[in-house]
């Protein structure tokens, strides 16, 4: 009986995968609890027919970006993953990445899983399975109506560890809050981080920082140098809690129009841009390497690997080179500001901004962000857009940055490929990612 209900559970997945697909809809989270309603074991017995290592990437920001290349990574070895590809990655989102990665018979072959799991719906998903490793990018203010105060997401965080004491946590050493929960976890750890001063002659940029205090004794953090945010070499004066030695550390760092750095003696190479972005490769190569993976074909990897599902995600529609990307809290908008700024060619710039659910209600975090380092980045125009584009508006007004007005994000990105410079940067928070990814292949298809 059992075996039948799997088999239900994955055809209709598959099926309400497709009847989505074929209608323009996403339709993976509805396809996860479809298959989870018929048969609410489906996770666990296809998750345990994994035969090698299943992973988890959680953390605020660059989780899809670090999953999706992992995931990369390992196929290149010759091995079947199963993946989270589009981001859905709370329990239904994550039950349809196996039902629809199963066969009909309603079995799984995969060497492999590299699952992105939302921080708060860790606990709801290790019940399921028990990951062998976890790779933590950082932690980041988000979603503060969702999610509370950062010390709520560590506490979920540290009991879904202890849900499964043997897994290894591949942490980001730069951050004090996710080492921090890393030692305090119990569970086995390794690091990964940026060891030398990229950001030459810093000053103190006033932007907000999370590990403000120390974790372990509540004293100011003092650091040796920031890369941004809260990231960098950290040490507390009074209890003596540090950036741990780095197992994964990256040296020789370049960033601009292309990235490089070197690990270990290995050198890698990638052809996109965004400071941020070293961190995401440098976790997902830790994550391979710790697993005994080879990775000798990174580098081709990384040549081959385009980006997906807005990150970083490159259109050409009629002369217009434009570049979708997520922004969806300060550390992360911060990080898509300075990769604009990297683009020393005029530019045209489309900011959306949404308030549903998903994005969280409250959008007073752009108050956070240093929209004023736009002023000084070659801005051809700003148009604003989405349900909340007249807050957006009032933020660059505080900032004496004048903005167009367009509801409309399809035409918002029209106009701009009409009258704008044909260099085109869209910034857009959470539920305006698929809808605008959606426009933006539309108009790519029709101008052929």
């Amino acid at each position: 009986m059992s075996r039948l209900r799997r088999i239900l559970a994955v055809w209709a997945a598959k099926a309400t995968g497709f009847a989505c697909r074929i209608t323009g809809k996403q339709g993976v989270t509805l396809a996860g609890q479809i298959a989870l309603k018929i048969d609410p074991d489906i996770l666990k017995e296809l998750s345990s027919q994994v035969k090698e290592k299943i992973f988890v990437t959680c953390g605020t920001n660059g989780k899809t970006t670090t999953n999706n290349l992992l995931c990369s990574a390992i196929e290149a070895e010759g091995k079947k993953v199963v993946c989270n590809h589009t981001g859905s990655n709370m329990l239904n989102g994550v039950a349809a990445a196996f039902a629809q990665s199963a066969s009909l018979s309603g079995n799984l072959k995969a060497d492999y899983a590299c699952i992105e799991v939302d921080e708060a719906s860790t606990v709801r998903i290790f019940p399921h399975f028990k990951p062998d490793y976890m790779v933590l990018t950082n932690l980041f203010r988000d979603q503060l109506d969702r999610y509370g105060e950062i010390d709520i997401t560590m506490n979920l965080l540290k009991k879904a560890m202890q849900m499964a004491p043997e897994m290894e946590v591949i942490v980001n050493g730069d951050d004090s809050l996710s080492t921090y929960l890393a030692m305090e976890s119990g569970n086995p750890y390794v690091t990964f981080g940026i060891g030398e001063q990229y950001f030459k002659d810093q000053k103190d940029s006033g932007e907000i920082r999370e590990g403000t205090f120390c974790k372990k004794c509540g004293s100011k953090m003092e650091y040796h140098f920031y890369h941004y945010s809260q990231l960098g070499d950290y040490y507390c004066p009074d209890c003596g809690f540090k950036r741990p030695e780095l197992t994964y550390n990256a040296l020789h760092v370049h960033a601009g129009e292309n990235l490089s750095f070197e690990v270990n003696g290995t050198a890698i190479e990638a052809n996109y841009r965004g400071f941020y972005n070293i961190y995401n490769i440098l976790a997902a190569y830790a994550a391979g390497k710790e697993a005994g993976l080879k990775l000798t074909a990174y580098n081709r990897v990384l040549r081959k690997y385009s980006p997906e599902n807005g990150r970083n995600e490159a259109f050409h529609i009629n002369g217009t080179d434009i570049i979708l990307n997520l922004a969806k809290n300060p550390a992360g908008f911060n990080q898509n500001i300075s990769a604009v700024m990297e683009d020393t060619k005029e530019k045209d710039l489309i900011i959306l901004i949404n308030d549903n659910s998903q994005d969280g209600i409250d959008v007073s975090w752009l108050w956070d962000v240093d929209f004023d380092r736009f002023q000084d980045a070659g801005i051809h125009s700003i148009t604003v857009s989405g349900i909340r584009c007249r807050d957006m508006q009032l933020r660059l007004k505080y900032v004496d940055i004048p903005s167009i007005l367009e509801p409309d994000i399809e035409k918002a990105i029209q106009d701009r490929i009409k009258d704008g410079v044909k260099n085109l940067y869209v910034l857009v928070n959470y539920t305006g990612l698929y809808k605008t990814h959606n426009i933006l292949k539309k108009l790519e298809g029709e101008q052929k």
